[in-house]
């Protein structure tokens, strides 16, 4: 089965290079692919286009839902790697969506890419595939709190975010609008044994100004659970955009 994608414009794939705006290795530079298609449906979701289709009624703030055709392609696997190698970076970042229902796909495109760094960036819902996670080097795992509108009972699998807490490899990145989604994360800390030195809460914003008012509260609440704070660099220096 070929990769399903995103697109920047209809029938370009959404493969690019950029630095990593968010996370662990924000600043670094690398190559995006991003893929298309997502099992949950996040209300605030800045690339609902890669799953809010038209006839798609998972609510979403953006009324409008995208035409399948424009927004979504395949590639065979040999071809999204050449793509990503095109950009002579070393580190590659695997974004969507949700890539993990991927995984059969992913793992044939990375043995065309032997040594590159590669980080993958997950709800946290969907197991890894076998044959994709030893050519994993960085999890950025981002568990769907209640105000992305997901049931828990989809959003945030006991199993899963077992595995992810005792997971090396796995960082936690949990999307923050208001001081009481703080509450929750500290939950899911104690009840899942989540080390704090692993968790990053980040504000939810696309715009600068948001980003910023909402950063300014979140930083003191860092400082007093002694969490890490993670900022969204390609809002500041790209805005909200595709391919960036």
């Amino acid at each position: 089965m070929p990769l399903t994608l995103a697109t920047t414009t209809p029938g370009e794939p959404e493969i690019f290079a950029s630095l990593q705006g968010e996370g662990p290795s924000m600043g670094k530079p690398c190559t995006f692919i991003r893929l298309s298609r997502c099992n949950l449906a996040c209300e605030w979701c800045d690339t609902a286009y890669t799953w809010h289709f038209e006839g798609d009624n998972r609510p979403h703030r953006r009324d409008p839902t995208y035409a399948r055709a424009a927004n979504q392609l395949t590639l065979n696997e040999d071809d999204a790697a050449r793509r990503v190698a095109s950009f002579g970076q070393d580190r590659l970042i695997i974004t969507g969506g949700e890539p993990l229902l991927q995984g059969p796909g992913l793992a044939r495109m990375l043995a065309h890419l032997p040594g590159i760094i590669v980080e993958i960036e997950t709800n946290g819902s969907v197991a890894p595939h076998a044959a994709l996670d030893p050519l994993v080097s960085q999890y950025n795992v981002s568990p769907k709190l209640a105000h992305s509108g997901n049931p828990a009972e989809l959003a945030l699998i006991p199993e899963r975010l077992i595995h992810w807490a005792q997971e090396p490899r796995a960082t936690f990145k949990f999307v923050i609008a208001e001081p009481e989604d703080v509450a929750q994360v500290l939950d899911l800390q104690r009840d899942y044994a989540i080390p704090r030195s692993k968790i990053m809460l980040m504000a939810e914003g696309t715009d600068a100004q948001t980003l910023e008012q909402r950063e300014s509260w979140l930083a003191e609440i860092c400082i007093s659970e002694k969490l890490t704070l993670s900022k969204r660099l390609h809002i500041r220096l790209f805005g909200d955009t595709r391919g960036t």
